[in-house]
């Protein structure tokens, strides 16, 4: 069994369709996504539905409960709260009310087993859709923090855009990185694969190149509301 998991495309279908054509190369029997679909991208509509064509368990990150309801105060800098919501807007008007609905009731979490391997995934952590847990996070603060199911064998999540690896204690924890938004120095897509096979189990972070000129010019042509900040960001893979 092969599983693939992604997050965090940020409405840059450019990068999904590069993602989603490696990840078929690679013969994946699953693919599964944790949140951040379109917020904050050049084509939020197109990425939902590509997301959409998957026919498979999406759940929801903090950038699609902000398409929903608006950023609020608190959760992002006091200087840049106007100007997120600025993006919200435009990204809420290039879609439709199904597309929001669709947003709204994805579940926040995702506990499954295959093969006897136990997985939990989420986008931020277990309990919240915009805490941020870094790679260098201590060990004993991951433990606290991610592996609050402690049946689980294989921890899972996005929203840092930051890919890792880590085994604590027995157990493995992932990121996943980011599609849309790579934030490690990478201008490169990224997600993960997961590989059961009688029992052993081998994790690896996949890195995707994709025409991200194409994303800019994309940017450009719909005159989103802060291309000049998102083009940095896309070309130098981190913020």
């Amino acid at each position: 069994m092969r599983i693939a998991f992604i997050s965090d495309i940020h409405g840059n279908a450019i990068a999904l369709e590069a993602v989603l054509e490696n990840i078929n190369k690679k013969q994946v029997d699953k693919v599964l996504v944790l949140g951040d679909i379109a917020y904050r991208g050049p084509e939020p509509k197109r990425s939902i539905e590509l997301i959409q064509k998957l026919y498979t368990t999406v759940i929801k990150g903090n950038a699609d409960e902000w398409i929903v309801r608006g950023v609020q105060e608190g959760e992002v800098p006091n200087k840049v709260l106007e100007l997120m919501n600025k993006e919200r807007n435009w990204t809420v008007s290039q879609l439709a009310q199904t597309d929001i609905d669709y947003l709204a009731n994805l579940p926040t979490e995702l506990a499954f087993e295959e093969e006897g391997i136990s997985f939990h995934a989420f986008h931020a952590t277990p309990n919240s859709l915009f805490d941020v847990v870094l790679p260098n996070t201590a060990d004993d603060k991951i433990e606290e923090t991610m592996m609050t199911d402690k049946t689980a064998d294989i921890y899972l999540y996005g929203h840092i855009h930051k890919p890792y690896i880590r085994y604590i204690n027995g157990k493995t924890i992932i990121n996943l990185g980011s599609v849309g938004l790579p934030f490690d120095g990478q201008a490169k897509a990224s997600y993960a694969i997961v590989d059961i096979n009688d029992g052993s189990v081998s994790t690896s972070i996949e890195r995707v190149a994709y025409d991200f000129e194409k994303t800019i010019a994309k940017y450009k042509e719909v005159n989103y509301p802060n291309t000049d900040m998102m083009e940095s960001i896309i070309r130098k893979g981190s913020l």
